[in-house]
């Protein structure tokens, strides 16, 4: 029985790797010369399409000297993210298996 569901498990993750490269893949051949910019820079151009007087109330405590620096520090802190959640999910999963083995 255990045979079964890891192979299954398995065809069933190999599916949603291949659709996650699907996903990532198919607009990057797509649509050749896009400009795939940022939600930030199309909010600012927004409100300063609908009052071009807008002045921000609020300021960056630090700007990264460079764009690669500012990319550098917004992976790492996906990555950091994700390690959290991860490790989260695989101590409860864990701990709910230690209590189903008792």
């Amino acid at each position: 029985m255990k045979t079964s569901t890891n192979s299954s498990s398995f065809k069933k993750n190999l599916v949603l790797i291949i659709l996650t490269i699907v996903i990532a893949v198919v607009p990057l051949i797509t649509m050749k010369g896009a400009e795939f910019g940022g939600s930030d820079d199309q909010a600012e151009g927004a409100i300063t399409e609908i009052n071009p007087n807008y002045k921000p109330w609020a300021s960056s405590l630090w700007e990264p000297p460079s764009g690669e620096i500012e990319s550098l520090l917004f992976c790492l802190q996906g990555a950091i993210g994700a390690g959290v959640i991860g490790y989260t999910l695989g101590y409860f999963k864990g701990k709910k298996k230690s209590a189903s083995d008792r």
